[in-house]
């Protein structure tokens, strides 16, 4: 198969207009689009990858929403290969390629401390995820609260904070399992990389030490999210990538990410 470039020269602007078809297969084709990790040279669905980008004056910058305007570079790596990479004088060379040689009047600059840019950008990212499905009424808080929806079967996904209680944690798990019909497949919620005090800030609720969504797609978008940070970390396989046809979060993800 032929392997894609990393990014665009230019935007489609040729692309058929005046058919709400050719705008549908327009958005399909970018979200399934594969790039080039520029660390290990493999290729992957955009979706899963990490989007670095070069501003004016020549400093590379995460652009993990994949917006920023202008030439990019995609990472599949994870923290310590792309430390790894940059401590060897591979990641600077990679990046003058993909980007032509950077800016035409300044010189190429990769922040030290590009990883931990990263890894904060991507932590970032799953925070406001967690802040729009509650604002869109899809993510439920409070251990009453969910415990009641978990066993009435409307929990979709169950997460719990980094600090939480072990007491706290089987209790919804059970509630979870009751719920959903799978008492005795020890089925349990997904422990998050991130503990009460940063769940509470980011939700502007107090003491938020679990979370359950409560909307099939929500936990789709939620699952993409976290799969991205937890295989940045080194810590979960690489999130599956879909054209949205099926749940890239499925059960076997579950399986994979929560014993990290």
């Amino acid at each position: 198969m032929r392997t894609p470039p990393n990014e665009r020269l230019t935007p489609d602007i040729a692309r058929p207009t005046g058919t709400r078809d050719s705008v549908a297969g327009k958005a399909r084709a970018d979200k399934t689009s594969e790039r080039r990790c520029i660390v290990s040279g493999e290729t992957g669905a955009r979706t899963g990858m990490i989007r670095l980008a070069i501003s004016p004056s020549g400093l590379v910058l995460p652009d993990v929403q994949g917006k920023a305007p202008g030439r990019g570079a995609w990472i599949g790596a994870t923290r310590d290969e792309l430390e790894a990479a940059q401590a060897g004088g591979n990641l600077r060379g990679a990046l003058l390629r993909a980007y032509k040689g950077g800016p035409k009047d300044a010189p190429l600059e990769v922040p030290e401390d590009l990883a931990r840019r990263i890894d904060e950008a991507l932590v970032r990212l799953l925070l406001d995820r967690l802040g729009l499905e509650l604002r869109a009424g899809h993510l439920t808080l409070g251990t009453q609260r969910i415990d009641k929806a978990a066993r009435q079967g409307k929990v979709a996904l169950l997460l719990h904070a980094s600090d939480a209680s072990a007491d706290g944690r089987k209790t919804l798990d059970q509630a979870w399992r009751v719920g959903s019909d799978q008492e005795g497949s020890g089925k349990r919620g997904l422990d998050l990389p991130l503990d009460r005090a940063a769940l509470s800030v980011a939700l502007g609720r107090d003491n938020v030490v679990h979370l359950a969504l409560t909307n099939g797609k929500a936990r789709e978008r939620v699952m993409q999210t976290l799969g991205r940070l937890l295989y940045y970390r080194g810590l979960a396989p690489a999130p599956m990538q879909t054209d949205g046809a099926a749940d890239p979060a499925g059960r076997e993800n579950d399986e994979d990410l929560k014993e990290y």
